[in-house]
Order: structure tokens, then C-alpha cells, then sequence
């Protein structure tokens, strides 16, 4: 099914600023919130539409993506939105809070919500390439140190031995009560940070976090043709989740160094050839570099400076698809700093010879 513009679910114009942006996510949010329209589908589903739309829109990073390639480039980039209600509530609780004055759910006379399980963040790493590299292809180690489980607890954060308890305070919804007129709203707990539960001993490697810091080592493979900046994501080895949630995902993007001969355009690369006036006047057969080694090039008579020489297959391999970008050779004319006295003389007599011509 083909998603909506992110604008138009918004209502607002494509070049809105954040405020305008926030007041239409409020107003939407408001009108269609899930406790405000207990079991219509519809509004649920519009809630998260408007709520999705605002998660990007609402991030610079997201919405310069989103603005130049649309639904496809978010998703490239390893965006999937959100899970349900219940991870809405729990990404936006601050925004709910400057709406309503506590957390993100409000009814009459309702229990708080159990918190629900979020997924993890995308970590990102950068690995420099040389041309070369980007061409053919190649594959790299990236050392990782993210956080895993404590192996001491197990990924509880209590004492081996002990277990995590009940929050009283909560009673292990994660969320408590706040009366506000005719509604109850609801925030996470501040005795257990919305978790449910507490730890009266905590494990001493990982000080009750649950979660130390792993060093890890990926191979990662680059194909063929990849150009600076193109990212490759590898499920499941970003941060881990929280409360049962799935990991993140790791995005590996290539940095492409500069290359002392050869200069990228695409697919094609570019090459200068350094000539003097003699070979470029006259015609000359020479040797030009490739990223395989060298190949021959006639240079006709007459060559003219910054004219270009197009050697097919001899780039950059297409990303997506089959065949190669071509080599471009650009002519640049090599005038000496000294002369012989012969080369001066018969440079002196060409000038002549023009001149005469030009008369």
C-alpha cells in the first residue's frame, strides 16, 4: 500500500518550521488520540500515521532524507517507523507532556499502561575506502563496542542470586496516576523509570544497568561500485532494545578517500593527460593509466587543450546492473619553464612562419 505524503497527513506545507509542524502533530494527536476514541480502528490508525509523519518531519535529519527521496530513501536508511500505540507513547512521552502536563496517556478513570517493548537504535560507522576499493569491491573489519547483556545477571542488573521486585510504588505497570479534572493521566513511574520494577541489589559489574560493553568484530562486505556515502545495514547488530524489544540495526557507510590520479564523476572516472605542444600539434600515441594498469591512446594531430578522449568500460562497475562507467582523458597542454637556445630558435621560427600567415 502507497503511504501519504508526510505534509499532506500533517496538513501543513512543505516548507513549514518546527513550530507549525509540532501545533499540527497536537492538534491531529488530540483529535484522533486512541483514549479519546476507544475502539475505532480508524482513528487508531490515523493516530499513527500523523504520529509517524511527525517523527520525521520533526527530525532535521529524517526530513532532509525524506524531502529529497521520499518513503524509499527513509527506508534505505534503515527507518521502520514505529511498532504500535504503545512504542508512540513511549517515544513522544515528552512531547504528550508539554501537550497535556504528564505523560502520554489520558482517560477517565484508566489504569496506567504496562510499558511496551521498544526497539533498539541504529548504531552507525563510517570505514574509509580507497577508490580502488569502492571499484572492485572488498571487505573490511569493523571493531564494535556496543552494549550486550551482563553476563554476571544475565541482563537482569540484580545480584546473582536476587531477583529484580515488583515497584510498590507502580505495582509494575511502569506508569502512575495523576488526577486533572475530569481525566486521569498517566506518566512513568519515577521510582523504576517506567521499568516496573526495582533493584534492591544490584550487580556489581554492571552497577544494575544490565547491559555492559561488548568489543565485537564485523565483516562487512563493500560491493563492487559503491560510492562515498552509500550506506549498508546489517540487521539486528545495532543497540539492544528495551523491555524484550528487538535490536537496532548497524548502518556501515562508505567514506571514499580522495585518489592522488583519478577523479570519480559517477560511474565514469576522469584521468588528466599532461601534453606538450609538440605531441599535442602534431599527433602522438600514448600511455594513459586505468585503475587495471595502462592501455594505449592515438592522440590525432591537431589535439586542442582540455579536449576529451572517452575510453568505453573502463570505469567504475555499475552498482545495480551490468558493465562499467568509461575513463575520460582530459588533455592539458605542458608549456616548459626552460628553453634551449635550439628549442627557443625554432619556436622563434614557427612564431615567425604564423605571423607571416596572419598577414
Amino acid at each position: 500500500m502507497k503511504k501519504r505524503d508526510y505534509y499532506e497527513v500533517l496538513g501543513v506545507p512543505r516548507d513549514a518550521d518546527a513550530d507549525t509542524i509540532k501545533k499540527a502533530y497536537r492538534r491531529a494527536a488530540l483529535d484522533c488520540h486512541p483514549d479519546r476514541n476507544p475502539g475505532d480502528h480508524t482513528c487508531e490508525e490515523r493516530f499513527k500515521d500523523v504520529s509517524e509523519a511527525y517523527q520525521v518531519l520533526s527530525d532535521p535529519q529524517k526530513r532532509e532524507l525524506y524531502d529529497r527521496y521520499g518513503h524509499e530513501g527513509l527506508s534505505g536508511a534503515g527507518y521502520t517507523g514505529f511498532t504500535g500505540v504503545e512504542d508512540i507513547f513511549g517515544h513522544f512521552e515528552d512531547v504528550f507532556s508539554d501537550f497535556f502536563g504528564f505523560g502520554g496517556s489520558f482517560r477517565r478513570g484508566a489504569r496506567g499502561r504496562r510499558p511496551a517493548p521498544r526497539p533498539g537504535r541504529d548504531s552507525r560507522k563510517t570505514v574509509n575506502l580507497t577508490l580502488r576499493e569502492a571499484a572492485f569491491g572488498t571487505t573490511k573489519t569493523v571493531h564494535l563496542g556496543r552494549p550486550g547483556p551482563c553476563p554476571d545477571c544475565g541482563g537482569s542488573g540484580a545480584r546473582r542470586g536476587t531477583s529484580p521486585e515488583t515497584c510498590a510504588t507502580c505495582r509494575g505497570r511502569g506508569q502512575v496516576a495523576h488526577s486533572r479534572g475530569a481525566f486521569v493521566l498517566t506518566t512513568s513511574c519515577g521510582d523504576c523509570g517506567g521499568t516496573g520494577v526495582r533493584i534492591s541489589e544490584p550487580c556489581a559489574r554492571c552497577e544494575g544497568g544490565g547491559q555492559v560493553l561488548e568489543e565485537r568484530e564485523i565483516v562487512v562486505a563493500f560491493p563492487p561500485g559503491i560510492d562515498d556515502g552509500v550506506s549498508i545495514r546489517i540487521l539486528g547488530e545495532g543497540s539492544p532494545g528495551t523491555m524484550g524489544g528487538p535490536p537496532g540495526n548497524l548502518l556501515v557507510t562508505a567514506g571514499i578517500e580522495p585518489d592522488p590520479v583519478f577523479k570519480r564523476d559517477g560511474d565514469d572516472l576522469v584521468v588528466a593527460l599532461p601534453l606538450a605542444f609538440p605531441r599535442a600539434a602534431l599527433g602522438a600515441t600514448v600511455r594513459v593509466p586505468t585503475l587495471e594498469g595502462e592501455t594505449e591512446l592515438e592522440i590525432p594531430p591537431g589535439t586542442q587543450p582540455h579536449e576529451n578522449f572517452r575510453l568505453p568500460g573502463l570505469g567504475i562497475p555499475h552498482l545495480r546492473g551490468r558493465g562499467r562507467g568509461d575513463l575520460v582523458v582530459v588533455v592539458t597542454l605542458t608549456v616548459p619553464r626552460k628553453l634551449s637556445r635550439k628549442q627557443k630558435k625554432l619556436l622563434e621560427n614557427l612564431l615567425a612562419e604564423e605571423e607571416e600567415a596572419g598577414d
